[in-house]
């Protein structure tokens, strides 16, 4: 093929669009998380005009989501008493993101594993409840993650927060094909 470039280390690590996604997810979550470390419950917890309102909500919004979504698609949530909100320190945070992120890891690679991104489940959360593609539920909480990190960097930004980092894809791929 005319115009073919050597592999990256990026590409020689072999890392697949699902495990670029995932992990991309994770870690740009998490390093937003490092800098909400040294703000005060009052930054954290001041009012926006955008959004969820507040620079915890929308990080706890997201962390949520991946959790429910997660747990619906695993089996672990059967009924709507399974789904409980956990606390929302940035600690706190942390910890459920890490859970969280491994239970979506462990679902989305046993659907690509099995190629059942069309294999369907039902989430019973919604009411009546709804039949929904495995690949468009991971599709669902990637973006939607994405969408609520935009969120909170325009939050950190306005609280003054240095170094807000870009949070794309290729900046996650930058910082881990070294």
């Amino acid at each position: 093929m005319s115009g073919a470039r050597p592999p990256t280390a990026a590409s020689a690590r072999n890392v697949d669009l699902l495990d670029r996604l995932l992990e991309h997810d994770r870690w740009t979550t998490a390093k937003l998380l490092d800098l909400c470390r040294p703000l005060t419950d009052e930054q954290l917890d001041h009012p926006f005009d955008i959004g969820h309102r507040s620079l915890r909500a929308p990080l706890d919004h997201l962390i949520f989501n991946v959790e429910v979504w997660s747990g619906l698609m695993s089996g672990r949530i059967t009924a709507r008493a399974d789904v409980r909100h956990g606390e929302t320190s940035v600690a706190a945070l942390d910890d459920r993101l890490d859970r969280a992120a491994a239970e979506l890891s462990a679902v989305s690679h046993a659907v690509r594993d099995r190629q059942g991104w069309d294999e369907s489940w039902i989430d019973i959360l919604d009411t009546p409840p709804v039949e929904r593609t495995y690949g468009g539920a991971i599709a669902h909480v990637i973006t939607h993650s994405m969408h609520h990190r935009a969120q909170a960097l325009h939050m950190l930004r306005a609280l003054g927060v240095a170094n807000v980092p870009e949070s794309d894809v290729l900046s996650w791929e930058a910082q881990h094909s070294a």
